[in-house]
């Protein structure tokens, strides 16, 4: 027998498990959030949120030591990054905080500890002080338990020599040189945020380019930043093995066929991320995954056992903060009723690289792949009184419409405030919108977004602060 009752429990309380506690709460259902470490996932400990206030101090650190060309100059710039790392600290606790009063405010439970499914509508917890509870869910069941990182055998973090983004956020120094296996988003941010603070760094990547998937116009730009600040980019590269029985690590890696050894203080492994379904009960229950360990949901997020819910990134991919969040209120709405299901034209996505990169809709190459007939519109921020106001001209606004009916497939940004701008597009995006709706839209000037209008005009051949294609 169950020892306590709830309509709903949702497993996992980050971006996706504590909006959906909160949904499910506020449409009137008892509901219980079970997570196994900190309310907000890993994406307010130790992801998002600790990462970009890194970028963000650090960005500002570049900024000062420029400052020069602007007719400031300043000495004896000094960083403590263990005072930077309090600072981040207390941001992040001022996050997950609230999250927990948000969620127990709109009248839900929150319960510290290790879930597992123990019948589809049963969830047994073992909580932070080792005592066993089994909870009753009448309704449903929300899985929202995420990603981990993808271990490479031999290359197991100890935390110290050879880390993870988890311990690369909190870091009380900057390492003289590092070497970061996956050139992908997270060993990217992560690599410039050292970078910027004077930190060597290698970036090792198995495939042919860095940021596997963007458009290579933009990654183009983010390398060339790379380059700039003294980053060695080692492309069609495998990492072999590692030695860490010296001072630092000794990385051997090949390429056609030759191995080379890297030597750095600490080393980054950055390879990806897997769901966390292992141990969660799921077999016992009856609830399908995909090859890769993922959880299956229809439109819905109903999973294929009655009664048992799905969202965020152990559905799968893109694994995003927001799509997880979006993904949450559905659902809660489904459970309680409402007509709801994920039928969304566009996820936008941002990298918080040296300069942004962000995205909505299709990119030019998946466009061209799936056989559309394509404009294509670019407006450069070298063209930006605001950008060059601000000293970040590097970068461009692509848009791609219809070639027949001018409709907006997709917008890419890579330049200053990529993260932001790209909310516009998402809107075109999702309300169908055209290329003239954007570009008749009056946009403020001086401003970075007059970008986004810009680059729409030049799409239809009416751009006027670029020249149009003839």
């Amino acid at each position: 027998m169950p020892d306590k009752s709830y309509e709903a429990i949702v497993i996992g309380g980050g971006p996706g498990g504590y909006v959906a506690a909160i949904r499910l709460a506020q449409l009137g259902i008892k509901t219980l959030c079970v997570e196994k470490e900190e309310m907000g996932g890993i994406c307010l400990n130790w992801g998002c949120i600790p990462s970009k206030a890194l970028i963000a101090a650090t960005s500002l650190v570049q900024k000062i030591q420029s400052a020069s060309d602007m007719g400031i100059t300043v000495s004896e710039l000094s960083v403590d990054v263990a005072k930077m790392q309090v600072w981040k600290d207390g941001i992040v606790k001022k996050l997950t905080s609230g999250i927990s009063s948000l969620v127990k405010g709109n009248g839900a439970d929150i319960v510290i500890g290790d879930a597992t499914l123990t019948g589809p509508r049963e969830v047994q917890v073992v909580t932070a002080t080792g005592e066993t509870v089994t909870y009753e869910a009448t309704k449903a069941i929300v899985i929202a338990t995420g990603t981990q990182v993808i271990r490479i055998p031999g290359f197991e973090p100890d935390g110290e020599k050879i880390i993870t983004a988890r311990e690369a956020v909190s870091l009380q120094a900057a390492p003289k040189s590092m070497c970061i296996i996956g050139g992908g988003v997270i060993g990217l941010e992560l690599g410039m945020v050292y970078m910027k603070l004077g930190t060597k760094i290698t970036v090792v990547e198995l495939t042919s380019n860095l940021l596997p998937g963007v458009d290579t116009d933009m990654v183009k730009v983010v390398q060339k930043h790379l380059k700039k600040g003294g980053a060695d980019v080692r492309l069609d590269t495998k990492a072999v093995s590692v030695d860490k029985s010296g001072a630092g690590v000794r990385v051997t890696v090949e390429r056609a066929g030759k191995q080379e050894v890297i030597e750095a203080e600490t080393l980054l492994v950055c390879v990806g991320f897997k769901p966390n379904t292992v141990g969660l009960g799921l077999d016992a229950v009856g609830v399908a995954l995909d090859q890769r360990g993922h959880v299956t949901v229809d439109q819905q997020l109903r999973t294929n056992v009655d009664g048992i819910y799905a969202i965020g990134d152990v559905t799968g991919g893109p694994y995003l903060a927001h799509k997880a969040s979006a993904e949450a209120e559905i659902c809660a709405e489904v459970i309680a009723g409402h007509n709801r299901a994920t039928d969304w034209r566009s996820i936008p996505a941002a990298i918080f690289t040296e300069p942004e990169i962000a995205t909505a809709g299709m990119s030019e190459a998946q466009a061209i792949a799936a056989g559309r007939n394509i404009k294509v519109g670019k407006f450069p921020f070298a063209a930006s009184g605001r950008a060059m106001a601000v000293r970040e001209t590097d970068g461009f606004i692509k848009s791609i419409i219809d070639a027949d009916t001018n409709q907006v497939i997709g917008v890419g940004i890579v330049g200053p405030e990529a993260s932001d701008l790209i909310s516009e597009a998402a809107l075109a995006i999702e309300m169908d919108a055209f290329a003239e709706d954007v570009a008749l839209t009056i946009h403020p000037h001086p401003t970075l977004g007059e970008g986004m209008m810009e680059s729409f005009k030049h799409a239809i051949g009416e751009a006027i602060h670029v020249m149009n294609k003839k």
